[in-house]
């Protein structure tokens, strides 16, 4: 198979939360332990960091990769989803994996993934495992997909486990209060692996408190632990929380016998970028109009991409937006501004909220919108009407964001 047919075989033969929703959420690990098994168990062979969380959690992911690369590690990084191309998933030390690496995985293993009903997931965590075992990383980042407990990534046993923070997001699969989607995130703490938690929450403080001490696992808030205030090229306001969660992180990896210097953590936080090649993360399109697109897209992510939006200059704000189809709208529209013009789109997937069903609720809520055919459509537009003095944001949804960018 070419390259685009084998993504196109991954994406289409098998379900994908991402793509479909809750019918590709599997209920337990069996088929990742299996297919683990079946490639040798690559995960036992290369030391790793797992970080969950509701928000911050790529973005935190790809800060200690740069700041590990700037350490002279060879690092690997699987997060998800991708914006542009499907190896954006799995890197190292910044590169994506190659083409000929991704279709030579699947064409050795697409027997057991047809006989075994694998999901898309499941199958790119052993295809990242692999990778990182055959290219003897120095070290992993592993950033779960959904939840913790229950995730394809949660067979590797790491230097740490990391939780950026907890909020309500995916509760048709977690649960619907801060203390159940707590207990699910906290499925990652291992016996005795030092447990580095981002933000202190009064409802989940005391759960993370209790299941670490049950783990006999040392854990640390990092909120209240680093005081220093770091500088990060990652442009967001709320890169302040992330960089204090990293920077723990990296205190207890030196705990651990990795030797990153201080040095190596002020000019990796400089350079994720350039490092790692992370996209979307309050990244600026163009100026005159300026245009801005952030992959946040739950109440907590959008409340501070919202907040920062508004210390802007601009005359008129013009916001792109779209969603998914389980998303929860009600908390979302309290999260945006009333003084903006609303170019309304649904993004090129299956599980899209039918635009005219978003026109509805932000009808209801008063706000000033217009519904458009496609994502393209609607930014041609919010260009087409914003002056050089405007300021043009792009959001809503991952997907939103990666057919513009």
């Amino acid at each position: 198979m070419t390259y685009n047919a084998t993504i196109n075989w991954l994406f289409s033969q098998l379900p994908m939360y991402q793509r479909l929703g809750k019918s590709a959420y599997k209920v337990d690990l069996s088929n990742t332990v299996l297919f683990a098994k079946h490639l040798k168990n690559p995960e036992t062979k290369f030391k790793s960091i797992h970080v969950a969380g509701t928000n911050g959690k790529g973005s935190t992911c790809h800060m200690l990769a740069s700041i590990l690369q700037e350490a002279g590690y060879k690092v690997g990084l699987y997060t998800s989803p991708h914006l542009k191309d499907f190896r954006e998933r799995i890197k190292i030390n910044g590169a994506v994996i190659s083409k000929q690496a991704v279709i030579g995985f699947v064409k050795r293993n697409q027997s057991f993934f047809e006989a075994n009903s694998l999901s898309f997931f499941e199958m790119t965590v052993g295809m990242a495992f692999d990778v990182f075992a055959k290219q003897k990383v120095d070290i992993a980042i592993v950033e779960v997909g959904l939840g913790g407990r229950l995730d394809s990534t949660n067979i590797i046993t790491p230097e740490i486990s990391v939780i950026t923070n907890i909020g309500l997001d995916h509760t048709q699969f977690l649960g619907n209060t801060l203390a159940a989607i707590a207990k699910e995130k906290a499925g990652i703490i291992k016996d005795s692996v030092p447990l580095v938690v981002g933000e202190t929450q009064a409802e989940t403080k005391i759960i993370f408190k209790e299941l670490a001490r049950a783990k006999k696992a040392k854990i640390s808030f990092a909120d209240k632990e680093v005081k220093t205030i770091y500088k990060t090229e990652l442009l967001g306001a709320y890169q302040a929380k992330n960089v204090k969660t990293v920077v723990q992180s990296i205190k207890e990896m030196n705990t651990k016998g990795f030797l990153v210097s201080e040095d190596a953590i002020k000019t990796g936080l400089l350079n994720v970028v350039k490092n790692t090649g992370l996209l979307g993360r309050w990244q600026i399109l163009s100026e005159a109009p300026k245009v801005v697109c952030d992959t946040a897209h739950n109440r907590e992510g959008l409340t501070l991409t919202m907040q920062q939006l508004q210390n802007e200059n601009y005359s008129t704000l013009h916001i792109v937006f779209g969603v998914v189809n389980d998303k929860d709208l009600e908390p979302i529209m309290e999260t945006l501004p009333q003084k903006a013009t609303y170019y309304l789109c649904a993004p090129n997937i299956s599980r899209r909220m039918d635009v005219e069903q978003l026109k509805a609720v932000f009808d209801d809520f008063g706000f000033v919108s217009k519904a458009y055919k496609s994502v393209k459509q609607a930014y041609k537009k919010a260009v087409y009407m914003a002056s050089k003095e405007d300021v043009i944001y792009i959001g809503g949804s991952t997907f939103v964001v990666s057919e513009l960018i």
